[in-house]
């Protein structure tokens, strides 16, 4: 997820970049899937919380269904030999500083997730969902090496999605709906205020800034799932970028309170996602599934900063398209009980001579178990965990990239993972 606010003042750039990344890119919407880590979510369709992959595999659902659930994500990140180099021009006080082990940077969140169907007759069905499909929250302490680059960094959406799905011949089924999207950012990083008559900086002297924002913007999702027989499916989804302007401001604590705060303006796009998955029964007992997906994150160019005082920046990004793939399988020990478990393997947006101590993602590896208990013909539960391991990230911030001038340079080491707990009850009215 995730790249939002950048700002220069009084001609020096004063930063606040990423807020995104594919790490940031919740793919956990639903606990069943999760069970499987996502492997054949756009063909599953096992509940209707798979809608959120696959709008289509709303037809296989009959009736009138309500499904809610919630994720708790605990991930862990934590920076370790920080040494930063502040070398600024006009500055007679270059500043070297190592910040060692800085602890944990990332906080636990809960997502939930919301799903409803009704079928309308044989051919069609609504469905809505309210999602949180982007979100995060790293934190370091305000006088940490890298405070230029970023102490907060906070990203929240809430989506909802009406949908509608038609099953155009036995074996064919294709949905679509709109997503409805608010995206709100907070970022708070330390600057150096800049010497008027020098155009360089004030020796020793800092600041600190913080930018919010927010919007509200529509996508659109389709899907397809075909049916090649009884026991075999496959499913293809789609959920657009969504363009967003956020409106906000920045504020300033200290000198630059009265100077440089104002009303500011960014546009951010964010990615479109590609989901291909296969599911199939094996026997009355055990299935076997598969997932691909592709994020888009290359459409994410330049970040443009605009402010009502005459605040004009761009700063170019080099965000590349991520993969993720994934195997499943499950095993039906009864009529109630029902085993999940699956393993993905998921890119990261970023290499470490572009990432950032907002977002320090790397490559992962997911490892997931779940288990299904249908208590009666009404009431069903689901309950998904995942481990991800990540590599060991690395920020390696040469100080030359555009609006880094002010940042100085920056090279961290982190030790990232997550832990994922999912739950679900779904009703059938």
């Amino acid at each position: 997820m995730k790249k939002l606010l950048t700002l220069t003042a009084v001609g020096t750039v004063l930063v606040c970049s990423d807020a995104l990344a594919s790490g940031f890119n919740l793919k956990e919407q639903s606990a069943a899937a999760q069970g499987n880590a996502f492997a054949g979510a756009t063909a599953g369709a096992e509940d209707i919380s798979y809608s959120f992959f696959n709008p289509a595999g709303l037809t296989r659902h009959k009736g009138t269904k309500i499904s809610v659930g919630g994720t708790w994500i605990a991930p862990r990140s934590r920076a370790k030999r920080a040494h930063a180099d502040t070398v600024i021009p006009g500055d007679d006080f270059p500043g070297f500083q190592d910040s060692g082990y800085t602890g944990d940077i990332v906080h636990s969140a809960v997502a939930p997730a919301m799903y409803m169907s009704k079928q309308l007759d044989d051919r069609f069905t609504l469905g809505l969902s309210l999602n949180v499909p982007y979100g995060m929250i790293t934190k370091y302490n305000d006088l940490w090496a890298g405070r230029f680059h970023g102490t907060l960094s906070k990203v929240t959406t809430v989506t909802l999605t009406p949908m509608v799905a038609y099953k155009a011949t036995d074996e064919l089924s294709l949905g679509a709906g709109f997503q409805m999207q608010y995206i709100k950012a907070t970022l708070r990083n330390g600057v150096r205020v800049p010497n008027p008559y020098t155009g360089g900086v004030l020796p020793g002297v800092e600041d600190k800034a913080r930018l919010e924002g927010d919007t509200f913007d529509i996508g659109y999702q389709l899907g397809a799932l075909y049916e090649l027989t009884p026991q075999t499916r496959f499913g293809i989804g789609y959920r657009s970028q969504i363009k967003h302007k956020l409106k906000g401001d920045i504020e300033f604590d200290g000198l630059m309170r009265d100077l440089a705060s104002q009303d500011i303006s960014a546009r951010l796009t964010t990615p479109a996602n590609l989901t291909i998955g296969a599911y199939h029964d094996i026997n009355d007992k055990g299935a076997v599934m598969a997932e691909f997906g592709r994020t888009y994150w290359s459409s994410f160019e330049e970040l443009r900063i605009k402010g009502d005082k005459g605040l004009d920046n761009v700063t170019q990004e080099k965000w590349k398209d991520t993969t993720f793939y994934s195997i499943g399988a499950s095993y039906k020990v009864d009529d109630q009980w029902k085993l999940r478990a699956g393993f993905a393997v998921d890119q990261s947006a970023v290499g470490q001579e572009y990432r950032t101590p907002r977002i320090p993602d790397a490559d992962r590896l997911w490892y997931s178990a779940g288990v299904e208990y249908k208590y009666d013909d009404k009431w069903t539960f689901n309950v998904g965990y995942t481990y991800i391991r990540a590599d060991k990230g690395k920020v390696k911030l040469n100080g030359f990239h555009d609006g880094d001038t002010a940042r100085g340079s920056l090279r961290a080491d982190y030790e990232n993972d997550i832990h994922i707990l999912a739950a679900s009850m779904n009703y059938n009215f």
